[in-house]
């Protein structure tokens, strides 16, 4: 009884009420608490490229708590609602010349990556626009069970959206190597990010979460220039 219409809108409430759940549960306080981490990591005076930058609210709240900084946005479609200014990027090369900001941010962006040759390529990039900083808010997966939830959170959080979900989890040691052949070190690493009130911190949040600043190593530019000339 019923037919696909029926069940289409079915599905369309659904997913709606979920959307409005999870921003009533989570939304607010995720993005409050990842405006802290990120304002703390961001120098004073900072040029800052945020990479995928979906509707701009968080880069707009870095930028209220921190009015020294000047922030502006890429994302694959633009939303026309976006907060800061933003243009088009193909997802792949960064359109905006070497070195030209300080520091280049992704936020929950990474693991929207197609494969692993896609967050390689993004954080090359964002390498080669960064002046000296990568900020990163990404997830951490050490096991299935860990793989499993931020499915489950993903799911939640991005399908209502029309979000495409690869679940490109990353391990640390992953993460490390990712970096390394970016030309990055870490500079500061924080898997404790209360995203979650309890009692849901004690499923959602654990170490899922992690916030990282990264900085280019000149060393590596080094090495690269020197092979070149080989």
């Amino acid at each position: 009884m019923g037919g696909p219409e029926l069940k289409d809108e079915h599905r369309s409430i659904g997913l709606s009420l979920m959307r409005g759940a999870h921003q009533r549960a989570v939304f607010g306080r995720r993005v409050r608490v990842l405006t802290d981490f990120l304002v703390d990591r961001i120098p004073a005076g900072a040029s800052v490229l945020d990479i995928g930058s979906g509707d701009g609210t968080v880069a707009s709240l870095v930028a209220q708590k921190n009015p020294s900084v000047s922030i502006r946005g890429i994302e694959f479609a633009p939303r026309p609602t976006c907060l800061i200014e933003c243009d088009a990027f193909d997802g792949t090369t960064i359109p905006h010349p070497s070195a030209s900001f300080d520091v280049c941010m992704f936020v929950d962006v990474l693991h929207h990556a197609p494969d692993e040759q896609g967050i390689a390529r993004l954080l090359s990039e964002a390498c080669r626009v960064s002046r000296r900083f990568v900020l990163i808010k990404d997830h951490l997966s050490e096991s299935r069970f860990d793989f499993r939830t931020l499915q489950f959170m993903d799911w939640v959080g991005n399908r209502p959206h029309g979000v495409v979900l690869p679940y490109n989890y990353q391990s640390r040691a992953q993460w490390d190597r990712y970096f390394f052949q970016a030309g990055l070190k870490v500079q500061s690493w924080n898997d404790r990010i209360p995203t979650y009130p309890f009692p849901f911190s004690a499923l959602f949040g654990r170490r899922l979460h992690f916030v990282a600043l990264l900085e280019k190593d000149q060393g590596h530019v080094t090495r690269q220039i020197r092979s070149l000339d080989e």
